[in-house]
């Protein structure tokens, strides 16, 4: 509002103001949009330990589908029904990845003491690989 009442002032005129506070309103939202898009578009950063060199970023749930039609990964809903008692807490993040020639869901859990647990689970066969604590 301090920018209405100076472009008031400067114009005289408090409709006139009124627009041109709209427009540069306007104009940052569509400055923020343009950013975020242009943020979501780029590729991520590549995972050193990715066996395919593939980029994580957004796309993890476009390679899982691929690889559950290939028959090399079971679905998540499945491997979460599986696995959920056996994982110590609740999920707060799921990343799918491809290492030593596996695929692998990357469940990020926190458990009841608000310990941050990364529980690395086969794709095809829900078995528990490794558990990092953080």
């Amino acid at each position: 509002m301090r920018l209405l009442s100076h472009v008031s002032e400067l114009s005289g005129n408090r409709a006139y103001a009124a627009r041109m506070c709209a427009l540069s309103r306007r104009a940052f939202i569509a400055a923020g949009v343009i950013a975020a898009l242009a943020l979501s578009s780029a590729p991520g950063r590549a995972d050193p330990d990715d066996d395919e060199g593939v980029y994580r970023h957004r796309h993890d749930h476009d390679r899982a589908r691929l690889a559950v039609e290939r028959g090399e990964a079971r679905p998540l809903s499945e491997i979460l029904a599986q696995v959920r008692p056996e994982l110590g807490g609740e999920v707060t993040g799921v990343e799918f990845r491809r290492k030593a020639g596996k695929w692998l869901y990357e469940f990020r859990v926190i458990g009841a003491g608000g310990q941050m647990t990364e529980v690395y689970v086969d794709a095809a066969t829900a078995e528990i690989v490794k558990r990092e604590a953080h």
